[in-house]
């Protein structure tokens, strides 16, 4: 049996696997440009592409211990990464669906009840946006694009039942926060 050279892929996995943080980088070092090509892909946006790439090396430091270093490092990495541009490719086109309905409401007719009902809707907007996501997601699906509940546990890949308790929970917190309340 041959000795692998000290910067293969097996051995600075191995490496990182025990906590080397160098032998982590090198690999992130030798796999980021395939890895942001690959985001860049499924983005169409650079930035995107490299908020992908920032995520997705954080989820790979944390679930280095999932890593088989039996297997390739860098199918692997470019997994994560990918995963990370849908991710949030999904969560940005939601936040543009979200706005564009919103923009859509009837404008009133009188420029005063327009500016209350345009600072009413940002004000909605920026609570829904800081709601988590597992709250976000359900409330937006279900009461401003308008899906039903079997529609939006359909769409999230979870139970109707749990939608439902998901949605309770976010209106509720989102009621406290438009009357100023804490959570």
């Amino acid at each position: 049996m041959t000795d692998r050279p000290i910067d293969d892929d097996t051995v600075l996995a191995r490496r990182a696997q025990e906590g080397d943080q160098e032998a982590f980088a090198t690999l992130v070092r030798r796999h980021a440009s395939i890895a942001h090509r690959a985001a860049f892909l499924i983005t169409r946006s650079s930035a995107d592409a490299d908020d992908a790439l920032q995520d997705g090396t954080v989820r790979a430091f944390y679930n280095l211990n999932r890593f088989d270093p039996a297997r390739p490092f860098r199918p692997w990495f470019v997994t994560i990464v990918a995963n990370a541009a849908r991710n949030g490719a999904r969560s940005s086109s939601r936040r543009e669906a979200l706005a564009l309905r919103a923009m859509t409401v009837d404008r009133p007719s009188d420029p005063a009840d327009y500016a209350v009902a345009s600072e009413e809707r940002d004000t909605l907007l920026r609570h829904l946006d800081a709601l988590p996501d597992k709250l976000r997601s359900p409330v937006a699906l279900r009461h401003v694009l308008g899906l039903s509940e079997r529609e939006t546990a359909a769409a999230l890949g979870i139970r109707a039942g749990t939608v439902k308790s998901r949605v309770s929970r976010g209106l509720e917190l989102l009621r406290q926060a438009m009357r100023g309340e804490p959570a």
